[in-house]
């Protein structure tokens, strides 16, 4: 099934149970009263019946504090500088019960959300987002934005300890977004990624201390671009761990770099996950069409096709990546090259000992530096074959995950226009204990 197809099958999808829901993120707006002042804190139900009507209520640097319960409401986010957060991670939940495309919409700067977990949405958990199409939720869209309209950003946001899980598309969306960080947070379930960042350049986007597994992938990055960091993450147990690609789906082609660093990308063959609509399968992390990223100080292990894959579109080649000081282990091939005949790499180098890649002894024929222009080998990959997948909606429910520090008693989060980068000369190789206690799958 192609990328257009399997969109396609979920955008029908959110047509149908959006035909059911007959309710919109707007029920409810301007019911409930705002406490006095500045900086104040509107909670759920107690001084508005719904979110969206505690967001509808709110001015920037308020927060929204929602009481435990299961809230049956898309919410869109539409005022800078608010804070979302539920009193509870686990037992505030915005449950869209596969009636609405999205669970929680961020649509202006500076916003927080927090503590809380979208769940059974056709299309997205959390979306981040300064595409009016994608705002909209408009079936065929998806977010995906190809045509004449100008690319819009949501300039600074935060989504941090949120669980999304169950959900159509992806669990955590940001795209058209810039200036941001997603942390501490937990994706399965998607039938596409866990956690997505498109069409952004410069990005300026940090993804850290998250654990994506029993997705169709785990993290995707596409056509996203400059002081894009994906660092201490676990990405383990999905059908693939973590993809860099170029996609003529989405504007800002191509796809330029970023940094992989310090994450745990192991066991990406599990079955029990919603199909990849590529058929990808057993692999850690692959770059296609990407350019100039660094894939540095990961443990990639126990991938049953290959743990690093770099290849190319037809017409967008891969460039300049480096691939260095990762451990690799018990991979059906460690590193994978392999280019179509239209579209040959150039300058990628590989650095470590005692790997197993296609084509042979890459370590030695392309180290890293490489050489400028130097043409890339490229050789053959053949692997398992995928076994079928499961329904999203089927993935085992996740496991309990850490809480927002002190989230009743602690004001509204102040989102920082540019967020801090790691310093990625103190990122080490991580344990392959990494998050283990946040997450379902074991990895050998």
């Amino acid at each position: 099934m192609s990328w257009v197809d399997f969109r396609a099958r979920a955008a029908t999808l959110a047509v149908l149970t959006m035909a059911l829901s007959g309710c919109s993120g707007d029920d409810g707006a301007r019911q409930g009263t705002r406490p006095t002042g500045e900086h104040v804190t509107i909670r759920v139900p107690a001084d508005a019946p719904t979110i969206s009507a505690a967001v509808a209520l709110a001015q920037p640097g308020d927060l929204v504090l929602v009481a435990p319960g299961v809230y049956h409401e898309p919410v869109k986010i539409t005022t800078p500088r608010i804070t979302l957060r539920g009193e509870s991670r686990h037992e505030v939940v915005v449950d869209g019960r596969l009636r609405q495309p999205n669970g929680v919409i961020v649509a202006a700067p500076g916003v927080a959300v927090e503590n809380l977990t979208v769940k059974g949405n056709t299309q997205n958990g959390v979306l981040v987002t300064g595409s009016a199409k994608a705002i909209e939720g408009a079936p065929g869209e998806g977010g995906y934005d190809t045509g004449d309209e100008e690319v819009r950003f949501v300039e600074s946001f935060l989504v941090s300890h949120v669980t999304a899980t169950g959900n159509g598309l992806y669990g955590i969306y940001a795209f058209s977004a810039r200036n941001g960080v997603i942390e501490h947070s937990y994706a399965s379930g998607s039938a596409d990624s866990g956690i997505y960042v498109g069409q952004c350049k410069p990005c300026g986007i940090v993804v850290r201390d998250n654990v994506a597994e029993l997705n169709a992938i785990g993290y995707e990055g596409t056509n996203a671009s400059g002081d894009m960091h994906v660092v201490g993450n676990r990405f383990s147990g999905n059908r693939v761990g973590l993809t860099t690609s170029s996609d003529h789906q989405e504007k800002l082609l191509p796809q330029q770099g970023s940094v992989v660093a310090g994450n745990l990308i192991a066991a990406n063959q599990q079955a029990a996950t919603p199909e990849q609509a590529d058929g990808g399968w057993g692999a850690g992390v692959g770059i296609d069409g990407g350019s100039d990223n660094q894939v540095v100080r990961n443990r990639i292990t126990d991938n049953a096709h290959a743990g690093l894959v770099i290849t190319a579109t037809q017409d967008i080649p891969a460039n300049g990546n480096q691939v260095l000081d990762n451990v690799f282990a018990a991979n059906g091939v460690d590193v994978g090259w392999t280019f179509p005949a239209t579209t040959k790499g150039r300058g990628n180098c590989v650095g470590g000992a005692d790997l197993r890649t296609v084509p042979a002894e890459l370590a030695v024929v392309a180290p890293c530096p490489a050489t400028a222009g130097a043409l890339s080998p490229s050789g053959v990959l053949t692997g398992p074959r995928p076994p079928r997948g499961i329904p999203f909606t089927d993935v085992a429910a996740p496991p309990a995950q850490p809480q927002f520090p002190d989230a009743t008693t602690t004001g509204a989060t102040e989102v920082p226009a540019v967020p801090a980068l790691p310093d990625l000369a103190g990122v080490r190789v991580p344990a392959a204990s990494l998050l283990a206690d946040r997450a379902l799958v074991r990895v050998p």
